[in-house]
């Protein structure tokens, strides 16, 4: 393994290039990983760069905002085949349907959609500004939110407004039950519970702080108390563990585990920097669009 982290680095160096790393990545790809972090703050710091090449660590609709963000560097996905739970190939045409039936409704969707569905967005959001976005539309508009309708009941309950929740969703967060957290509960008492909003809303009612990954983190930080279940996918410990040294993290559910994010390995960057494939390029016509929605968010936001 040290060859090959070896190899990395100078590799990096030679092609000027930029590693970032969801924080549901393995451990050892955050470890070698310039930035880590949630999808769209990553994509914001590597267009920031005088990076060539990003090379993101994640699935593919990250390495796609990445893209629309930097469409003059190289981007590359190690994992050409991390795609994204929350979604098929289906969705563009259904949402495409959806939107035709209802001309004069507002398209929200989350930054984990495709380019596509993004560039037929008003606007997008994070799971940390969704309640801000959906807060700034005008009120006599009907919402609709793709795709993944926990995070659209969230914002909902969090707005008062009237959202059209996408029938989807993340089914790793998804699958998290009221059980599962109790049982944490009773295993650690005293410990708080710091969940994403994509879990069922009967399930966000059992946490004591409901926020995106970042969120959990920047929360477990500053907290004064030092024992958390953490109800989200498990890599987000790696980054809890190495910021709070003398806090406990346990996992709500063992079966918080996305498959998608464990395709990366070390082997597969390496071959990525060698290459420089395999790339993501999306099209100029979609990712001006995407751009677009994706502006609009930062308008509103500022982040």
């Amino acid at each position: 393994m040290e060859d090959i982290i070896e190899a990395i680095e100078r590799l990096k160096k030679e092609r000027r290039a930029i590693i970032l790393a969801h924080v549901y990545e393995p451990d050892e790809i955050q470890e070698i990983a310039d930035f880590t972090g949630d999808s769209f703050a990553l994509s914001q710091k590597a267009a920031a760069t005088d990076a060539e090449v990003i090379v993101f660590c994640g699935v593919r609709f990250m390495a796609e905002t990445a893209n629309i963000l930097s469409p003059d560097k190289i981007t590359l996905l190690p994992a050409a085949d991390a795609g994204c739970q929350m979604f098929d190939d289906t969705l563009e045409s259904e949402v495409r349907q959806v939107m035709a039936e209802r001309p004069d409704a507002l398209l929200v969707s989350y930054v984990n959609t495709p380019a596509s569905v993004k560039a037929l967005s008003t606007i997008c959001c994070t799971s940390s500004n969704a309640v801000q976005v959906v807060n700034s539309l005008p009120k006599d508009r009907e919402i609709v939110f793709v795709p993944d309708g926990n995070l659209a009941s969230f914002a909902a309950e969090q707005t008062d407004r009237k959202v059209t929740c996408w029938p989807g969703g993340c089914p790793i967060h998804g699958r998290l039950t009221v059980k599962d957290i109790r049982a944490a509960k009773a295993a650690h008492p005293g410990a708080l519970v710091l969940m994403h909003p994509e879990c069922q809303p009967a399930v966000r009612a059992e946490a004591d702080y409901v926020g995106s990954t970042m969120g959990i983190i920047r929360y477990a930080q500053q907290s004064q108390a030092d024992s958390f279940i953490i109800a989200t996918e498990q890599g987000v410990l790696y980054e809890l563990t190495e910021r709070c040294l003398q806090k406990h993290f346990y996992l709500a559910s063992r079966q918080m585990l996305c498959v998608n994010m464990k395709k990366t390995t070390l082997e597969k960057v390496r071959t990525a920097l060698t290459t420089l494939e395999p790339r993501v390029i999306v099209p100029a016509e979609i990712r001006d669009k995407a751009r677009e929605a994706l502006q609009k968010m930062l308008e509103i936001t500022g982040r």
